[in-house]
């Protein structure tokens, strides 16, 4: 397999019904690169995480809005783009969670920017008034076996 490939996209509604059809989609290309299946489970979880959050916070649930997830890899780098026209966020303003007190207090959500982090490798927003939304996602792949 050659070190770049083309980018994969896919254009789906901003609900929740969408977000079986991402995972999927995200899913069958991290298995594609040759990523393992708890690596395949990490990077299907982080998308979902962006994804929720831009329903839930950039659209504030509006349907009839649109995410790009664009899908591709230089080199060693397995590489999800998600795109919105959404309210931005800057990732600065939030302050990491206190898990502790979290778990303590049962509470739900509010862990999306902090698992995403864990579970890849990169995580980078890009924003700026008037212009598309973007999180970048990245994982980089497992080491080819010596023969």
């Amino acid at each position: 397999m050659s070190s770049a490939s083309k980018t994969i996209s896919k254009i789906v509604s901003s609900s929740t019904e969408s977000l079986s059809d991402i995972r999927e989609f995200v899913a069958g290309q991290a298995r594609t690169h040759g990523f393992p299946e708890d690596e395949v489970a990490n990077i299907v979880l982080a998308v979902d995480e962006a994804c929720t959050n831009i329903i839930k916070h950039a659209y504030r649930f509006a349907s009839d809005k649109q995410i790009e997830i664009s899908v591709g890899r230089q080199g060693r780098e397995f590489e999800v783009i998600i795109s919105d026209d959404g309210r931005s966020f800057d990732p600065a303003a939030l302050r990491n969670p206190d898990l502790k007190e979290h778990l303590t207090h049962y509470r739900r959500g509010g862990l999306g920017v902090y698992l995403m982090k864990k579970l890849m490798d990169t995580v980078e927003y890009q924003f700026q008034p008037g212009q598309r939304n973007h999180v970048r996602l990245v994982k980089f792949l497992p080491a080819s076996p010596s023969r």
